[in-house]
C-alpha cells in the first residue's frame, strides 16, 4: 500500500511542481554540501550519452567503405581503428568521437564523411539499497524520480527513515557527490520540487530509523511501553 501511495502522490504533484515550484523545496541538503553548490546534482537533466568500456560503435565512411568498421571500446578505454593508432574514446559523446575520427583519418582520406552509430551499450541502471522492500539493481527506463525509484523497489519497509534518503552520484573514479532528501516532508506537504530525476549509476540509500536501531536491545513485548514510534522521523 505504501508503494502505491508514494508513486501516486509523486505523479499527482509533478505537473504542479514543474510549472510553479521549480527550484524550491525543503530538504536536509538542498543540492549543497557545506554551503557549496553540487554541480552534478543540479546539472543538466538530459546530457548526451558518453561512451563506456565494452560499448560497441559502428563507423561508416560514406565515400570510403573500405574503412567501415564495427569496434568495441577496450577495457583501457581505447578504441582500435583500422590503419590508425588506437584512440581514447571512453567519456566521449558520439559527436565528439565523430570529430576525433574524422580528424584522425584526415591524413589518409580527403575530407572524410563519417557516421558513428552506437550499436551496443551497458543498459542504464540505478541501485536502491537500505530499508526498502526489494533492494537491488534496477534498469533505468526513461525519466525516473527518487520517489518513483523507491516505488519500483517496493517502497519503504517498516524500519525506514523516510526523512533521510541519501542519493549518491559518481562524478569520477575519485569523486562521489551525495544529497540527503526528506521524502517524508515532500509527500506530507505534496511539494515535489526536490523529487529530482535519477541519472544512470545513481544509488539511493534508505537508512534505518532510530527505533529500529535500538529495538534489538529491548524486550519485544515491552517495546511499546518505553518507546513511541511517532516521536521519531
Amino acid at each position: 500500500m505504501q508503494q502505491v501511495w508514494v508513486v501516486a502522490v509523486a505523479q499527482e504533484e509533478r505537473p504542479r511542481v514543474a510549472i510553479g515550484n521549480a527550484g524550491h523545496g525543503v530538504t536536509t541538503k538542498s543540492g549543497e554540501a557545506d554551503g557549496a553548490s553540487s554541480p552534478a546534482l543540479t546539472g543538466e537533466r538530459r546530457p548526451l550519452y558518453r561512451l563506456h568500456k565494452s560499448d560497441v560503435v559502428e563507423i561508416t565512411f560514406n565515400l570510403a567503405p573500405e574503412y567501415d568498421q564495427t569496434v568495441t571500446v577496450q577495457p583501457d578505454g581505447f578504441l582500435p581503428l583500422k590503419d590508425l593508432d588506437a584512440m581514447y574514446a571512453e567519456g566521449l559523446t558520439l559527436p565528439q568521437l565523430r570529430i576525433a575520427i574524422r580528424s584522425g583519418y584526415s591524413d589518409i582520406l580527403r575530407d572524410p564523411e563519417v557516421t558513428v552509430v552506437l550499436k551496443d551499450f551497458d543498459k542504464p541502471y540505478f541501485v536502491a539499497t537500505g530499508e526498502v522492500t526489494r533492494p537491488g539493481k534496477y534498469e533505468l527506463r526513461g525519466d525516473t524520480t527518487i520517489t518513483e525509484a523507491i516505488g519500483m523497489a517496493g517502497g519503504f519497509n517498516g524500519q525506514a527513515r523516510h526523512s533521510h534518503v541519501v542519493l549518491f552520484r559518481r562524478i569520477s573514479n575519485q569523486l562521489v557527490e551525495s544529497r540527503v532528501v526528506d521524502v517524508k516532508n515532500m509527500l506530507k506537504t505534496r511539494d515535489l520540487a526536490e523529487d529530482i530525476y535519477l541519472k544512470p549509476g545513481d544509488m539511493l540509500f534508505v537508512p534505518q530509523n532510530a527505533v529500529s536501531k535500538i529495538r534489538q536491545y529491548l524486550p519485544g513485548s515491552n517495546l511499546g511501553v518505553y518507546w513511541n514510534p511517532a516521536q521519531f522521523p
